[in-house]
């Protein structure tokens, strides 16, 4: 239903708005061509609409100031990472105050049990252990996996994302297990690590476990990189019990999943893991993530926890879990991320949902919004039900041109897919904005 041409002829015409508007930050990207490889420090920076990445400033609350002094309404929040908001003064207080005490000793420091009970109070898990990055978690909880099990496969999610763990780089292609487009230089072929089920497909799950070689499935509650996907109803209840039947162990990454509540998808839902990852938003911005098992796992681990060998396990870092990442944990879980917060985001995310709603069907287009706690997203298609559907409906130029169209009417949405996400420091006139915005854009598409 959208004219190709005149696509083209508008994305022409944002994008050199772009450039009009952001002159300072034109010039900070080339410099950084030099010493940055692509011209950014971490590559999937690149992935920002518009000829270079903005440069930020500053960010406070749910606004953030450019390099150009332009100032934009949030939506993106560092993909969940600053899903509390933007320097928090409880979070920078307690930083600053463990940074003059020291920030990494390789110790326990004052703050570690108070994590862990809060941890466990959340999502229900009793015993927890702390890592730099929910990359990393997922990291440590297949070796446990597969360390518990004795078998050498992990399952994932079609088309899931659980960031950079080899392992879960993984898709299917007419049944068979293949590399996911564009991950680079696998160390093994991933066929021989990994198994991959569609989601929302308990067959396919039973009969791929049933061959008795898969030590854990990873997999998030509801699919979120991909644009949201929610499960059916009952399927997450088959899905445990498919895996108890088959002794293999569930792994729940909450880390984008937490938006649904203060203990994810986990406490909300009523799920019953093996492990919990979790990761991004709790230390308030500053990197750290955590993972939690059920009191049978952490028996069965206790001993190699307490062995000689245990530095060279491959689970753990020098600086994680270090005195300055526990203190930004505890000043983010003691005064963010509760259920207060949650009543205030909740129902601007469902303002945003009803506003991109009304839109669609203003212009009668077969588009669709979806919403997961205070996380929203919109798709150029009905709602998928698994991640193959989601992917097949991407369509790399509308959505440029929308998150675009956006950015430079003082909007940012995550660069990856259409994400809104919503935090305590957002209003309702963010919310109207952004319908505004979207309708404009929706409008110049149609005619």
């Amino acid at each position: 239903m959208i004219d190709r041409q005149r696509l083209a002829d508008l994305r022409a015409a944002e994008d050199q708005l772009f450039l009009d508007l952001h002159p300072r930050s034109a010039e900070q990207a080339a410099r950084a061509r030099g010493p940055l490889l692509a011209g950014v420090p971490m590559p999937w920076m690149t992935r920002w609409p518009g000829a270079f990445p903005v440069f930020a400033a500053s960010a406070t609350g749910a606004r953030l100031v450019d390099a150009d002094g332009l100032e934009y309404v949030d939506l993106c929040l560092g993909d969940t990472g600053a899903m509390t908001g933007h320097a928090l003064p409880q979070v920078a207080e307690a930083v600053a105050r463990q940074a003059a005490a020291g920030i990494t000793t390789m110790l326990p420091s004052q703050d570690a049990v108070w994590v862990g009970e809060e941890l466990a109070r959340r999502f229900g898990l009793p015993t927890w252990q702390l890592a730099m990055s929910a990359t990393d978690a997922n990291r440590f909880v297949l070796r446990f996996a597969r360390h518990l099990t004795g078998r050498p496969r992990i399952a994932v999610m079609d088309w899931c994302y659980h960031g950079t763990v080899d392992e879960t780089l993984a898709v299917l292609d007419e049944g068979r297990v293949v590399p996911r487009p564009g991950a680079l230089g696998p160390q093994v072929d991933v066929v021989t690590t990994t198994a991959v089920v569609p989601f929302n497909d308990l067959d396919a799950l039973d009969r791929r476990l049933a061959e008795g070689d898969v030590a854990c499935l990873l997999m998030e509650p509801a699919l979120t990189n991909i644009g949201i996907v929610l499960p059916d109803d009952g399927y997450l209840d088959g899905v445990r019990e498919v895996t108890r039947r088959h002794d293999v162990l569930l792994v729940i990454d909450e880390t984008h999943t937490l938006c649904a509540g203060p203990g994810g998808c986990t406490s909300a839902w009523g799920l019953d893991p093996d492990f919990v990852v979790v990761g991004k938003p709790i230390g308030g911005g500053v990197p750290s993530a955590a993972y939690g098992m059920t009191a049978e796992i952490a028996d069965r681990l206790a001993g190699p926890m307490l062995g000689h060998e245990i530095d060279v396990a491959g689970v753990g870092g020098t600086l994680t879990a270090n005195a300055l990442a526990l203190a930004a944990i505890r000043a983010t879980l003691s005064t963010c991320l509760r259920e207060e917060d949650f009543a205030v985001a909740v129902p601007l995310a469902q303002r945003f949902t009803d506003g991109v709603a009304g839109v669609i069907e203003k212009h009668a287009l077969p588009w669709h919004v979806q919403r997961l706690g205070c996380r929203a997203e919109y798709w150029f298609c009905p709602p998928p039900r698994d991640g193959a559907a989601a992917a097949a409906a991407v369509d790399d130029d509308l959505e440029g041109f929308m998150h675009l169209w956006a950015l430079n009417r003082g909007v940012l949405l995550t660069p990856f897919h259409n994400m809104a996400l919503f935090s305590p420091h957002h209003t309702e006139a963010d919310v109207d904005g952004h319908t505004e915005v979207f309708g404009e854009a929706v409008q110049a598409l149609v005619g």
